[in-house]
């Protein structure tokens, strides 16, 4: 892998980890585009995921230091209501990541039809979300929960997340979908999405380290560093970009590039 390799696929990391779209699917395009070898790819993934971790903390700053300054009082008040639910919604994917990765991994391996076929899934509940959520014709209905969002929701959330390990499926589209649809207001849903995938990540790439599967192929330093950059810097760019589109904008516009790209994946592919 060279260095304009490893920017360009950083770049489309940071991008399509928090735009509905799926990162792992669009890794996986880009890599067969360019032409990366498979040689050191895994370290190259893991490293660009950090840069995301590490993007998502600095957007959300303050926020995540105003939820640890509410825990170390020790008493529940919002900040540790908000905690207790992100665990709550961490719970579907350590089952899954702890008892059937491999099984996960296997069922779905690193065919471009499979992510084809998970972004047409994608496609339908982004735009399931924009017409059928609670809130879409009632917005009485929304969550009135505290922090805007209830346990059994968290939950809910939490189970989007675990199936979203498929490439292709987007893992911000599908959490930010389950969430309206269960009702919970675009805002709120936006920032605990981003925010519940941070220990999961981190956590996936500790054991990683433990068990020896990463940064052994001697990928070499410059490809990490400037994918690194790649993500990091774009992954800012495309947090902040995605607050503002789903306080704003339908999420139907990232189904039809999410069908359009499942398209050319099913007539070149």
């Amino acid at each position: 892998m060279t260095w304009l390799q490893a920017l360009l696929l950083g770049i489309v990391q940071g991008l399509t980890e928090f735009l509905p779209v799926s990162s792992s699917g669009h890794l996986m395009i880009f890599k067969e585009l360019l032409g990366v070898e498979a040689e050191g790819y895994l370290d190259f993934v893991v490293t660009v995921h950090f840069a995301t971790v590490l993007s998502t903390i600095v957007v959300f700053w303050g926020a995540i230091w105003s939820l640890l300054k509410g825990l170390f009082k020790f008493k529940y008040n919002d900040e540790t209501d908000y905690i207790f639910k992100l665990i709550v919604s961490m719970i579907p994917v350590a089952v899954v990541g702890l008892l059937f990765k491999d099984k996960v991994e296997s069922l779905f391996g690193d065919s471009l039809f499979t992510v084809g076929i998970f972004l047409v899934i994608t496609a339908m509940l982004l735009w399931l979300s924009d017409n059928y959520s609670l809130g879409s014709k009632n917005p009485s209905k929304l969550n009135t929960s505290r922090n805007g969002i209830s346990y059994w929701q968290a939950f809910i959330v939490g189970i989007g997340q675990s199936l979203a390990v498929a490439p292709g499926l987007s893992r911000s589209g599908t959490t930010i979908s389950t969430g309206l649809l269960a009702g919970v207001r675009r805002d709120v849903m936006t920032q605990f999405s981003f925010l519940m995938v941070l220990v999961p990540i981190i956590g996936e790439q500790l054991l990683s380290f433990m068990n020896g599967e990463t940064l052994s192929s001697g990928l070499g330093f410059l490809p990490l560093l400037m994918g690194f950059v790649g993500a990091f810097v774009s992954g800012v760019f495309a947090c902040k970009v995605m607050l503002a589109l789903v306080r704003k904008a339908k999420l139907t516009w990232f189904a039809i590039y999410c069908l359009v790209a499942a398209l050319l994946i099913f007539i070149f592919a």
